[in-house]
């Protein structure tokens, strides 16, 4: 555990992320398979689409392969500040444009993986309508380049959230849909993730489009966006900065998670093998947690006992854009039976997490 927070302060090291990035390129996923090949990949200034785009650059310079990236992103700006000086690698290169209008590229593609979505609760809420043509008319997007490019594979990253409510406790399998509430304004997210499937299935059936499902628990870990707000980071935040965590609910929602490093391995695996039209659950079921339990944890373990959590609960959670109180345990043995394994816990994921925040701040 993180015994003293101010001792990272002074740490000069390599960035975890950039130590997660060399354990990926260093690790058992075939690479070949991208090899001399075009990897599209959408949302990348987002966490997960931007750790896909700086793997396959660390992957050719430590192996010496030749994969050309496409990193689709809307923001110019906001990539130049992220990719900073790796934008000058000429197997890289931007791709400029809103997903909801068609893709138009002459470059041949042979992998694409579809990341980009709308993540921010409040902006579900506050804007249910953009979140849902978003996530229907990108993806449409998406599956007709694949089409188009008759590529070799595509991953479609979906959220745990398409389960809903589901009727039992034990532990949900990709078939076990739950209950969606339809008259609840952010239900615009986990409806819009389920036609989004519903479409990726339909291409594969009647395109025969190579199209795999990520069903994602929620990521976090080293590589945090500086603008990422989600309850994870707060806690992390509210460790490093020594104030007290705030919980604006009860916290009996109950979490399943996964650290980046082992998300981004998952969608490897997944780029050329797993069924097409299927959907796969990636987390570590280890790290089931309420999170009110998980609050704690970082309290005591991760801030060593020098903060406390404390409930400051609003009339109306709507107007915050939490997700309703869900209890799931998420399954990951049809992603294991394929090969991938998670190997980080979730205290290791705060410490990795809070070290390359601590770091980029330093």
């Amino acid at each position: 555990m993180i015994k003293n927070i101010e001792k990272m302060l002074e740490c000069k090291e390599n960035s975890k992320q950039q130590e997660d990035l060399e354990l990926i390129a260093k690790s058992n996923i075939d690479f070949e398979k991208y090899n001399r090949k075009t990897v599209f990949i959408t949302g990348a200034t987002g966490l997960v689409g931007s750790g896909l785009v700086k793997t396959f650059l660390c992957v050719n310079r430590l192996r010496g392969l030749e994969i050309n990236i496409i990193a689709a992103v809307r923001n110019e700006k906001k990539a130049e500040m992220l990719y900073g000086d790796l934008l000058k690698r000429k197997e890289l290169e931007l791709y400029i444009g809103d997903i909801v209008e068609p893709i138009e590229t002459e470059k041949n593609i042979n992998y694409i993986f579809h990341t980009a979505s709308i993540t921010a609760s409040k902006q579900m809420v506050e804007h249910p309508v953009m979140t849902i043509e978003t996530s229907y008319q990108g993806t449409h997007n998406i599956l007709e380049l694949a089409r188009e490019k008759a590529v070799e594979g595509v991953v479609y990253v979906s959220s745990m959230e398409v389960y809903g409510r589901p009727e039992k406790a034990t532990y949900i399998k990709e078939k076990d849909l739950g209950y969606v509430d339809l008259t609840n304004v952010r239900s615009c997210y986990p409806e819009g993730k389920r036609i989004c499937e519903c479409l990726c299935n339909a291409y594969a059936s009647e395109y025969k489009i190579p199209v795999k499902i990520a069903r994602l628990a929620q990521t976090f870990g080293a590589g945090i966006l500086e603008s990422d707000n989600r309850v994870y980071v707060q806690f992390a935040k509210s460790a490093i900065e020594k104030k007290d965590i705030v919980l604006h609910t009860e916290g009996t929602s109950e979490g399943n998670y996964c650290y980046t490093r082992d998300t981004i391995k998952a969608l490897l695996l997944l780029g050329y093998t797993g069924e097409s039209g299927e959907a796969y659950n990636i987390v570590n079921e280890n790290t089931h947690m309420q999170i009110r339990k998980m609050a704690a944890m970082v309290a005591e373990k991760i801030a060593n006992k020098e903060i406390n959590v404390v409930f400051d609960i609003p009339e109306s959670a709507l107007k915050y854009g939490y997700a309703p109180s869900v209890k799931m345990k998420l399954d990951g043995e049809k992603m294991r039976a394929l090969g991938w394994k998670p190997e980080v816990d979730l205290p290791e994921m705060y410490e990795r997490m809070i070290a390359d925040i601590v770091m980029g701040e330093s």
